[in-house]
């Protein structure tokens, strides 16, 4: 008898866990708004599934899916840059996607050929610059900041930073490393300070007369713009814009995006949630509260996306930037750029 009873236990407490299981995902997410939280909400009304988010540094949450293994409580990894999705996808930590509903609305660009990981928001790495300071005959590409007319007048972040890990990726992808690796010491020798702060701090010392031009990606634009402080909203107010390379390959793009992790404890759940980011209530939320552009097309974009108006984007398949992530660092510490 006890041991009829003690099955049966087992038994209930099993059924128990699996339908908790399949009411409940956890995402480890690099990303950090509130209106994240808001959409993630709005899933969980519509389908009933609890979302619990766990916030961490994309690398840092690679390595706890690492450690972790199969006992990892982790359905989906969410990162804000191609090359940290592929890294994971490298590292084994995701599994491919069968799912009609990405395949047709994520554009091949913008996802893993393999299906393990998919872009749901994009921004482009551009530059914002003083036109007073600077007249729009000087613009162009990436590689014309490379020019002696720019010594002491760049401001760029480290290159510890991914953002522009993954946009040298792009120029090793197109030019080699060794020209990319002379592009690099060219503008660390251009620059007005030794690199340092965020995309932010750039555009903030290029309005403080730091620097005439700032390398940045386009949603910090916007963020500046919405900032509840009045002075960074004028900081922003103060900068023009140039998206790079329009008359050859199109600026460098980069997007935030989502795989499902490897030992997914509940992944019929997990692809919903993939899904509902590539929806149309998702696609056109993006825009309005981050300022980051949708993937899929025809999705709204902002007033202020409209105001800047379409731009030609390299066509760069992004996994190439997390496969070239690793070229990029040495070829950033062989340059000096620190």
């Amino acid at each position: 008898m006890k041991s009829k009873i003690a099955l049966l236990i087992s038994a209930l407490a099993t059924c128990l866990a699996a339908n908790a299981a399949g009411d409940a995902i956890t995402l480890y997410s690099h990303r950090h708004y509130q209106s994240d939280e808001q959409l993630f909400q709005r899933f969980a009304e519509k389908t009933g599934i609890e979302v619990k988010v766990v916030k961490a540094s994309a690398d840092e949450l690679i390595e706890r899916l690492k450690a972790e293994g199969e006992n990892s409580p982790a359905d989906i990894l969410i990162a804000a840059d191609a090359g940290r999705l592929q890294r994971a996808k490298a590292a084994g930590l995701l599994q491919s996607v069968d799912s009609d509903t990405l395949a047709s609305r994520i554009p091949a660009t913008y996802r893993d050929p393999d299906d393990t990981w998919f872009g749901f928001t994009l921004r482009s790495r551009i530059f914002a610059y003083a036109s007073d300071r600077v007249d729009a005959s000087e613009l162009g590409s990436y590689e014309d900041l490379a020019d002696d007319k720019w010594r002491g007048r760049l401001l760029i972040r480290s290159s510890a930073n991914i953002y522009n890990q993954s946009l040298l990726a792009s120029l090793i992808a197109h030019h080699g490393e060794a020209d990319a690796q002379s592009w690099a010491a060219a503008v660390r020798k251009n620059m007005a300070r030794p690199p340092q702060g965020s995309d932010r701090d750039q555009m903030r010392a290029v309005a403080a007369g730091l620097g005439d031009l700032a390398v940045v990606n386009t949603y910090y634009v916007g963020l500046l713009l919405r900032s509840d402080n009045p002075k960074d909203r004028e900081v922003a107010r103060s900068l023009s814009i140039h998206f790079p390379n329009q008359e050859d390959r199109g600026a460098h793009v980069n997007v935030s995006g989502a795989g499902m992790t490897r030992h997914s404890p509940n992944p019929e759940a997990a692809i919903k949630f993939l899904e509902f980011l590539a929806s149309d209530e998702a696609q056109a939320t993006f825009p309005q509260t981050t300022s980051e552009y949708p993937v899929v097309e025809d999705a709204p974009w902002s007033d202020l996306q409209l105001i800047w108006g379409e731009f030609k984007r390299d066509s760069l398949n992004l996994n190439t930037l997390g496969d070239l992530n690793t070229q990029a660092v040495q070829t950033f510490n062989k340059a000096g750029w620190e």
